[in-house]
């Protein structure tokens, strides 16, 4: 929530803006024909010597700087492809137009100009004004030239003041569409089609995690932002759609760390008569072809570490995991045993394991998943923890899922899916007991998807390889709000902090 007092308008800027309209011109016009990006200057009269082109050019952009040398002016003009200097006098463009506009004209206003180009003697490729038009005058002061932005909650918090002045930002979010551009474009080269699924749910499932929760008035009931799209995806497999993908939204009511945001982007990709196996095959594929199509390179250095990206990448069960990096044997312990390990290795949910499988997970999640570094494979997890997994087809009480692991994050998770509806059935009816029970992220029964696979699903390959995530890797960032653009951040002063009543209809 914002107020006036949020305004970081400046008056004497207000003043200008008024003098422009007092002079008979306009502050905010509607349009300006633009015939040249800085990009394109820069790349024609690259060769320009001291002498002006004959040739004029029209541009526009924002105003970096402003130098103010009486009756000669210097300001740096950018656009998206770059920034170039302007060379105004007064003698050139007339009295009337310099102190009506050029003497108005500050840092962080957009400017259309035309002007013939030349080298100055520094070696500077210049535009010779000969016209200039104020196109908007910012009310708002952009941060201080030498210092930038350097407020970290002010960049995620007024993302557009960042994008302006940090360069590094924007090449960031350029990296991010690129990213998106080439995963889309690896999988319809290789036949799937991309489908769009609910938002809005009547059930959440497909991961376990807590829902944020709505009510709908026409319909009279609560609804639900969807925390992934794999339930209605797979519901297209059955529908006899072989090889589909969702570049999804997706929304989870958790912590805002440095790895979880609760609005975050993903992919979940789906394949007919395919395992996990498949989809370890495709995650490496996609991840390791985005890496060197961006970077041109297998290795990214991520805050001093180098990670190697080149396939093939390691492959270990959790139990293999959890033996070589905590040096616990699980299945040879009774349960007391794995208990006192676990408060003894300083692990605080200690007491809720009921079985050695779930010991197994509560290691892993504790002792090992930091220490995974370089792309990883974790295959083999237990039933407990994996209701929408295949039953493994060797390992009794495990299924057939991994998890992608790398610079200490999970990057994907994927199944050879469960399409055995009465199996289905009772894993949901388990996560719901534990849901009733108080466990806010376990699932809900979604039954319309059981009797979707009693229609048959065939034998099915998943993976959601995390997006946000990945764009981390590929920049070098080691926050997820430095990937996304508008990250969740806690209201302000003066917003209202105070949590819902559960029981009120309008939330």
């Amino acid at each position: 929530m914002t107020s006036p007092h949020d305004l970081d308008f400046d008056d004497q800027r207000i003043e200008k803006a008024r003098g422009l309209g007092d002079s008979g011109l306009q502050a905010y016009p509607h349009t300006f024909e633009r015939k040249d990006t800085i990009l394109d200057i820069r790349r024609r009269f690259h060769d320009i010597g001291h002498d002006k082109s004959e040739e004029q050019v029209v541009t526009a952009g924002r105003i970096y700087t402003v130098r103010d040398h009486g009756k000669t002016v210097f300001a740096d003009l950018g656009d998206e492809s770059g920034r170039i200097q302007l060379y105004i006098r007064k003698n050139d463009i007339g009295p009337e137009q310099f102190d009506t506009v050029v003497r108005r004209l500050d840092r962080g206003d957009i400017a259309g100009v035309s002007g013939h180009v030349f080298r100055t003697k520094l070696g500077e490729i210049t535009i010779w004004v000969d016209g200039i038009t104020i196109l908007s005058k910012a009310l708002c002061a952009l941060p201080e030239k030498f210092h930038g932005l350097r407020d970290v909650e002010k960049r995620y918090r007024n993302r557009y003041i960042d994008l302006i002045v940090n360069e590094e930002s924007r090449e960031k979010f350029r990296v991010r569409s690129r990213v998106i551009a080439a995963l889309r474009r690896y999988l319809e080269d290789r036949g799937f089609l991309e489908f769009e699924t609910p938002i809005l749910q009547p059930v959440y499932g497909g991961a376990n995690a807590r829902p944020f929760t709505t009510f709908h008035h026409a319909l009279s009931q609560n609804l639900f932002l969807r925390i992934a799209p794999e339930l209605y995806l797979k519901r297209l497999v059955v529908g006899g759609f072989e090889k589909v993908f969702e570049v999804a939204r997706n929304f989870r009511n958790e912590d805002i760390d440095s790895h979880h945001n609760p609005e975050f982007s993903m992919v979940e990709i789906y394949e007919a008569y395919r395992d996990y196996n498949d989809m370890i095959a495709l995650s490496e594929g996609i991840i390791s072809h985005i890496v060197n199509r961006i970077h041109g390179t297998y290795e990214v250095c991520v805050d001093g570490t180098v990670i190697d990206f080149t396939p093939p990448w390691r492959r270990l069960s959790m139990e293999e995991a959890v033996l070589e990096y905590a040096g616990i044997e699980v299945r040879e312990k009774d349960t007391e045993t794995l208990r006192s390990i676990a408060r003894d290795r300083g692990i605080k949910e200690y007491e809720e394991p009921k079985t050695w499988r779930e010991f197994l997970v509560l290691f892993f999640e504790n002792l090992v998943e930091d220490q995974l570094v370089q792309p990883t494979f974790v295959h083999d997890f237990p039933v407990e923890n994996s209701p929408l997994a295949k039953s493994h087809r060797v390992k009794e009480g495990f299924t057939e899922r991994f998890e992608l692991f790398i610079y200490r994050m999970e990057i994907a998770n994927g199944f050879s899916e469960l399409n055995d509806p009465l199996d289905q059935q009772v894993r949901f009816e388990a996560q719901d007991r534990r849901r009733l029970a108080g466990d806010c992220e376990a699932q809900m029964i979604d039954y319309d998807f059981i009797n979707a696979l009693g229609y048959g699903m065939p034998p099915t390959g998943g993976v959601g390889i995390g997006i946000d995530r990945l764009v981390m890797l590929i920049t070098g960032s080691t926050s997820i709000k430095e990937v996304i653009l508008f990250p969740q951040m806690k209201s302000g002063e003066g917003a209202c902090d105070q949590e819902p009543s559960p029981d009120d209809p309008e939330q």
